[in-house]
């Protein structure tokens, strides 16, 4: 999991923008396909994956995650010919985690081994998700016999009128038939949305927060009970079946973003770049295709990234995770600037590690499990006194920010 020496690794995301159809509260950069010319598709991923590989300069490609969208709906050889791409630019290891989103009815088990080569109708429904409850297990056995150990489910909470009790016994029927990783999602409403206008038609009630707050408690519980480790906010693992592709991110690493509306952080080394950029390409899908045919990419906006802004950054994500942040990971970003100076004399930090909810120790920075479960509220308290800290710090020699996953990131054993 550890980049060697003098390399430079990255992971990429390749966004497919399709759908059969439009849940109710989803708000992602998704289009319902008509006429859609999928050999002009996959062209165009194949081609802005190797015009921003070359870009980067990256060595080494540890992860590659298909979302969406509902890439499931894309065929087997536009996969394949995305992976080929990024073989012949760069190094894909044999070992490389390779993540594949699939809604049930888009992954039938022929489909499935083509690749290899919620637990509730009601809430399914008011989701306007497309398939029953009967088409996810039917689809997660499936997949569990065709890819034993590596399947990850993802279960939501928080919807309107969801009930704990329930929806605790569908965590545990999940337990009962999944692998070694999961993911709690809380509902967000989403302006825009046909659940957003539902409810404020009346026609749904308003997700109750103290339920949701109930649910995400017990559900950790439940998963900690049955083995799993909480190594994230909302993903949990057993027996080190970690997500590679999402550590990178929660590290600080770079990734690459391919396809309509993806968004990607990376130093641009071909190009002369020196700083980090956050990268966002292009929405409509065939706007961003007439750009790839044009350009070889179709970024549509790219920022560089100051110093401060790369360790809000790596502050925010990395205290998503149950390590934290390492004070050796935090000098890879910061060598003038340590954990201590920054946070050792704060009366908000000394505050939050007396109510239990943060440590500040010789591992580094990171919160206890209480803590995790309101990491938003301290996440704004301690944004505000690195930036304080920041504004107050000596004048650092001049550097540029870390191009790569630091050489410590790798996914580590929870230690507490």
């Amino acid at each position: 999991m550890q980049p060697a020496p003098g390399s430079r690794s990255a992971a990429l995301y390749v966004h497919w923008p399709y759908c059969e159809k439009r849940c109710s509260y989803c708000n992602f950069n998704k289009y319902i396909p008509r006429g859609l010319d999928e050999d002009a598709m996959q062209r165009c991923l194949v081609k802005e994956t190797a015009t921003l590989l070359k870009l980067s300069g990256v060595q080494r490609i540890d992860s590659v995650f298909f979302g969406g969208g509902t890439p499931s709906l894309a065929s087997p050889h536009t996969v394949a010919s995305i992976l080929e791409a990024i073989a012949q630019t760069t190094q894909l290891p044999a070992k490389a985690e390779v993540t594949l989103e699939a809604n049930p009815t888009s992954s039938q088990a022929s489909r499935l081994a083509a690749f290899r080569g919620s637990l509730d109708d009601t809430e399914l429904q008011l989701l306007g998700r497309t398939h029953s409850v009967s088409e996810a297990l039917g689809t997660l056995e499936e997949a569990r016999l065709l890819f034993p150990g590596r399947t990850s489910v993802d279960l939501m909470f928080g919807l309107p009128a969801q009930q704990v009790e329930p929806w605790l016994r569908q965590l545990q029927e999940l337990l009962s038939l999944c692998d070694d990783h999961v993911s709690l999602y809380q509902l967000t409403v989403e302006r825009g949305t046909l659940l957003f206008a539902q409810i404020q038609r009346g026609i749904l009630p308003s997700p109750d927060p103290e339920a949701a707050a109930e649910m995400y408690h017990d559900g950790r519980e439940v998963l900690r009970e049955a083995g799993f480790r909480q190594y994230e906010v909302s993903n949990f693992a057993r027996n080190e079946a970690l997500s590679t592709h999402n550590w990178t991110y929660w590290q600080g690493g770079q990734y690459i973003g391919v396809g309509p509306g993806a968004h990607g952080r990376f130093v641009p080394q071909r190009d002369g770049g020196s700083l980090r950029e956050a990268r966002v390409q292009t929405l409509e899908p065939d706007n961003w295709m007439k750009e790839v045919l044009m350009f070889g990419h179709g970024t549509r906006k790219r920022v560089s990234l100051s110093e401060l802004e790369l360790l809000e950054e790596v502050l925010a994500l990395g205290l998503r995770t149950d390590i934290g942040i390492t004070h050796q990971h935090w000098l890879y970003f910061e060598p003038h600037l340590s954990l201590w100076d920054v946070f050792g004399e704060s009366e908000e930090v000394r505050e939050l590690r007396s109510q239990g909810l943060l440590l500040l120790d010789h591992s580094g920075l990171r919160c206890s499990w209480e803590g995790l479960a309101v990491l938003d509220t301290i996440l704004l308290r301690l944004l505000l006194q690195l930036q304080n800290a920041w504004k107050n710090r000596p004048p650092p020699p001049s550097r540029s920010p870390s191009q790569e996953l630091p050489p410590e990131a790798g996914i580590h054993a929870w230690t507490r």
